[in-house]
């Protein structure tokens, strides 16, 4: 993944910017900025460490087994594939360059394959389950009473199953058939109608909710609504720092299809590694908000760290 040419899906990205002339990359100097591997092992170990504990904590915690809980679970583990993908790679070349290992050009392309598919996954199922959490967060506030027959257990776990068969097929056609631009505009598609779809239930949410809590008197429904509000604001968080950390690495793929000759574009695609380390960093910033934004979570996170500490010892 951080080398272009070992990624099978980003290698044929790559060979189209590669078809610039000699005078376009005169005409527009940029400096790639050197990354080492250390600092993706490192946050790649960190962000692995942190998305365990919390499956975990969700798993131990019996006031945690709810279907928004379960998505979030479902979301730590797209978070996981990142950074169990980024910590295997890194590992790889940092054994190799070194010569402790001997990888053969066979087993390095089916690594890649392998890395290439969990990543595509990752991307999938974090922008799916994101929506589900706002679908969720939705028929919490506006069909609080019919919310435990809307959202079961069983559907949940059903969602849950969809969504990853769907993703790991998707994400492995995407790589069987990664030399067609299509598999480009069908990842670009699917984040901008995930991304309408969840601003679009947000934006009802909020309005709707601010007009409803003028009319509410009851203090347990006002208190399960402003309950049900926090869980929606989380999960605005979430999707922003997602945009925000996946934004330049889609920016990237739209810029190979609209402009791969062009030297701007070219220097935007020579920091490529900088949109890895926030990919990463995405994986490793979640957790911290689940963290923050739950009082029930954060205690369970506190138990298990400090058992473990005590194991070590």
């Amino acid at each position: 993944m951080k080398h272009l040419e070992h990624n099978p899906l980003l290698y044929s990205l790559d060979n189209i910017t590669n078809n610039i002339s000699v005078g376009d990359q005169n005409s527009t100097e940029c400096a790639q900025i050197m990354i080492p591997h250390e600092l993706f092992l490192t946050l790649g170990l960190i962000s692995l460490v942190e998305n365990i504990l919390v499956v975990l904590a969700i798993i131990k915690n019996r006031n945690l087994h709810s279907p928004m809980y379960y998505f979030i679970c479902c979301l730590a583990v797209s978070d996981m594939l990142v950074s169990v993908s980024n910590v295997v790679e890194t590992m790889f070349m940092l054994l190799t360059e070194h010569g402790l290992l001997v990888v053969t050009p066979h087993m390095m392309k089916h690594l890649d394959n392998v890395i290439d598919i969990m990543i595509c996954s990752s991307v999938v199922s974090s922008l799916s389950f994101l929506s589900t959490i706002a679908a969720d967060r939705y028929i919490t506030i506006f069909y609080a009473l019919r919310y435990h027959s809307i959202m079961t257990t069983q559907r949940a776990v059903a969602v849950i199953v969809i969504i990853w068969l769907a993703s790991t097929i998707s994400s492995t056609l995407f790589i069987v058939y990664y030399k067609d631009n299509a598999v480009i505009v069908c990842l670009v598609t699917f984040f901008f109608i995930t991304l309408v779809f969840t601003a679009v239930l947000y934006l009802h949410m909020f309005i709707l909710a601010h007009v409803h809590s003028r009319r509410i008197i009851a203090f347990h429904k006002s208190r399960r609504q402003a309950t049900s509000m926090k869980g929606a604001i989380t999960l605005t968080i979430l999707l922003g720092v997602f945009i925000i950390c996946w934004g330049p690495f889609f920016l990237h793929l739209i810029l190979i299809l609209t402009c791969p000759k062009s030297p701007y574009c070219t220097c935007f695609f020579s920091h490529f590694n900088l949109f890895l380390i926030l990919i990463i960093c995405n994986s490793l910033i979640d957790p911290l908000i689940y963290a923050y934004r739950s009082q029930e979570l954060r205690k369970t996170l506190k138990e298990l760290v400090l058992c473990s500490w005590c194991f070590v010892m």
